[in-house]
């Protein structure tokens, strides 16, 4: 299967970075958003990145325009039509995303893929929303996206060959290095480092060391290149508590238990970087 055309539904930091990376790669590419501000932000953020490349000779300033001559941008999600390949990243919530599968089920070709950047929630169940779900596959980006060179491709239980072959190939067209995962809670990478992420949460509930020890212990001691607390600011504590409920019901082990402190910093909006404060303050 030929894909020239895509569409990334979410204009946010996820989105937006996926968008990037496909007209990097020579496609046609569609970036979705029912927000006009965020759709504006999001290439925005896309052509400072780009910028910033030719700044530093890494991207010439003729290959800068023409990828983003390649990238457009539209809040109606039936320009999805024409599409070849649609990769969802909205919001991680299962209704949300059924929802917009449902819909693509019924805009996009017969031959389309559907994929989702969930990086936590269940392949299968989005599948089973949709008429095509042997089609339907993960596609799970690591951010920054136009830096990292991950891309776990998660098999459905009823995902395809043809349908895993043809993602495995654009990933790799992507300059990603493609990792085949099995439909399990939090996959591979989240499994193992919210977990992770969770327990230093633990060790500041517990007053065993400041935040900020805790992270130099981790970057210095383990060579981690940033600590477990300044990673979840990063990512988001909405997001890291979101993945840990998954993983706490899908296992039903108690070892995912959510740590009682994230729970209260995402309820008093401390969501991290985003919001300006997690458990660092940002400016």
């Amino acid at each position: 299967m030929t894909i020239n055309r895509v569409m990334v539904i979410g204009a946010g930091q996820m989105g937006a970075g996926i968008a990037q990376v496909f007209a990097q790669a020579g496609l046609e590419v569609k970036l979705n958003d029912m927000s006009k501000d965020s759709l504006e932000q999001g290439v925005s953020g896309i052509e400072q990145r780009l910028s910033r490349a030719v700044g530093k000779g890494k991207l010439r300033e003729e290959a800068r325009t023409d990828i983003l001559n390649r990238l457009s941008s539209t809040t109606d999600l039936k320009e999805a039509s024409d599409c070849d390949l649609v990769v969802e990243a909205v919001i991680e919530n299962m209704d949300v995303k059924v929802n917009v599968f449902q819909q693509l089920d019924e805009i996009t070709p017969p031959h389309a893929i559907l994929a989702t950047n969930t990086s936590s929630l269940p392949i299968t169940e989005i599948a089973a929303a949709t008429k095509r779900p042997s089609q339907v596959i993960g596609m799970h980006f690591m951010n920054p996206v136009p830096v990292m060179k991950l891309v776990e491709i998660i098999r459905a239980i009823q995902t395809s060959d043809q349908t895993y072959e043809a993602i495995e190939d654009m990933t790799v067209k992507l300059n990603k290095t493609p990792v085949e995962v099995e439909d399990f809670p939090g996959f591979v990478s989240n499994r193992i480092l919210m977990p992770m992420i969770n327990e230093a949460i633990y060790t500041v509930h517990e007053g065993v060391a400041s935040v900020e020890d805790i992270d130099a212990v981790m970057k210095l001691g383990m060579n981690h290149p940033m600590g477990p607390l300044t990673l979840a600011d990063f990512i988001g504590l909405d997001t890291c508590l979101s993945i840990m409920e998954v993983l706490h019901e899908g296992f039903g082990d108690s070892k995912y238990r959510p740590c009682p402190l994230l729970r209260k910093y995402v309820k008093a909006g401390w969501l991290g970087k985003k919001s300006g404060r997690g458990f660092y303050i940002y400016d």
